[in-house]
């Protein structure tokens, strides 16, 4: 694995190696992750002790402000993280795009940020200037800070998790963001169209989704529900952001389920995610799909 790492830029949070994409023989069950100061090693499967300590030693003697090198274990249940060189870290802040945010290890199965989605926080930190944007399945609000940062009038963030929504807060204060701008509504989003209409209309709408939660997301059968109100939510000529992380689902999904249930969106491109997220198979990965609502 550490054969394959180019350490540079290490001032910006950043993944580091990317096994999940199938790209590096015998390495698919690895990811490393660059999370200042800490190191976080991902295994989805289990692992010979003297390899796994031999890759944590180089990556602690050679990234020279790493504290501390973790391993979380998605292979086990409930994601365990343990310490294997340096400090017991558990809450860092790291800095992406110029943009603080706050991480937390060994308590939940993320940290905070999905390092992949980093291209679209700058598409959107370029493109808010003015703009009232929503969030759609906000997490901890990283579209959002982005968003205020590049000069947005207003940015609502719907999510089911409160927790969640409670540290986007927190990284919208790290960044001494004006929290008057900022909507946080912690409800079930097919289920508060109304809440939603209610703060629009939008010229700019983030969906960003989980593929599937247990009684709430079932993102193959529930996308099209998502994208068939887009008109009763966007300004005309806003430009709609729709996010697919299934690695069954490729990015023609979405763009049937758009011609479907909302032809008055039309495509623009895609957003590609950082180089590090190589993939053997062309689809497996993120896929984020602009287009522009002209009705």
């Amino acid at each position: 694995m550490i054969e394959h790492i180019i350490l540079s830029d290490l001032l910006q949070c950043q993944r580091l190696f990317h096994g999940r994409g199938h790209a590096y023989d015998n390495l698919a069950h690895v990811n490393v992750d660059w999370l200042a100061p800490v190191v976080l090693i991902t295994l989805y499967q289990e692992v010979e002790q003297l390899w796994l300590q031999t890759q944590a030693q180089w990556l602690y003697d050679n990234i020279g402000d790493c504290k501390s090198v973790q391993v979380q274990y998605r292979c086990r249940a409930k994601a365990p993280t343990e310490i294997l060189f340096g400090d017991n870290i558990e809450q860092t802040i790291v800095t992406e795009l110029g943009l603080k945010y706050q991480l937390e290890f060994g308590k939940a199965q993320n940290t905070g940020l999905f390092l992949d989605m980093r291209n679209g926080r700058q598409w959107v930190l370029e493109h808010s200037q003015n703009k009232t944007v929503l969030n759609l399945f906000a997490y901890t609000c990283g579209f959002s800070v982005a968003a205020v940062a590049g000069g947005a009038n207003k940015t609502v963030n719907f999510d089911m998790s409160k927790a969640s929504l409670a540290k986007g807060r927190v990284n919208h204060r790290l960044n001494n963001h004006d929290l008057k701008k900022v909507v946080f509504e912690g409800v079930d989003i097919f289920k508060s169209n109304g809440r939603i209409k209610k703060h629009g209309l939008y010229d700019v709408i983030i969906c960003d989704p989980p593929s599937f939660q247990k009684g709430s997301v079932n993102i193959q059968r529930d996308y099209s529900k998502l994208i068939r109100r887009i008109p009763q939510w966007a300004n005309d000529n806003a430009v709609i952001m729709l996010c697919l992380n299934s690695p069954d689902l490729d990015r023609e999904f979405l763009l049937n389920n758009v011609a479907e249930h909302c032809p008055e969106c039309i495509y623009q491109g895609d957003i590609a995610p950082p180089a590090v997220y190589k993939e053997a198979h062309q689809g497996k990965g993120l896929k984020v799909l602009l287009f522009k609502y002209l009705p």
